[in-house]
């Protein structure tokens, strides 16, 4: 399970025009979920993602977490963080699992990640308008199978 965590100002989701999700400081999370993954996969990200420090304390060092700035999260599913370049000119996407194992899985993540923080969803499967607002930039790939 890969999560391309951003720290970000503000962020949200619109679909077919309609917002249906923001967040202000905090987390914009990008959750792949790839064949293999199980919720022990989840059980390594959520409590990586909620104590890593990467938010400024008062001396500007990334000292605090998102638990200490009493931020949120907004999660959306990103099927193409499976996807493989390695071959040719068009992406593979051999190693991400198939929609309804990968949905219960993503809807997992988020229970467990909203007993820490905040937690609003993208919806899962549709075509989406993400906005975000990265603060810094600051971005970082958490991969379960590293942790």
């Amino acid at each position: 399970m890969i999560a391309l965590l951003q720290r970000v100002s503000r962020s949200s989701v619109v679909v077919e025009g309609r917002e249906i999700a923001h967040i202000g400081r905090g987390y914009n999370i990008l959750l792949g979920v790839l064949k293999g993954d199980t919720e022990a996969d989840i059980d390594k990200l959520v409590p990586k993602i909620v104590h890593l420090r990467i938010f400024a304390d008062e001396a500007g060092k990334m000292n605090r977490s998102v638990l200490d700035i009493g931020g949120e999260a907004l999660v959306v599913s990103q099927f193409t963080l499976a996807g493989s370049v390695k071959k040719g000119r068009r992406p593979s996407f051999d190693d991400a699992m198939p929609p309804q194992e990968a949905k219960r899985l993503y809807d997992i993540f988020c229970e467990r990640l909203a007993e820490h923080v905040p937690v609003q969803r993208g919806e899962f499967g549709a075509m989406m308008d993400v906005e975000i607002h990265n603060d810094g930039p600051v971005t970082f790939i958490v991969d379960s199978r590293a942790l």
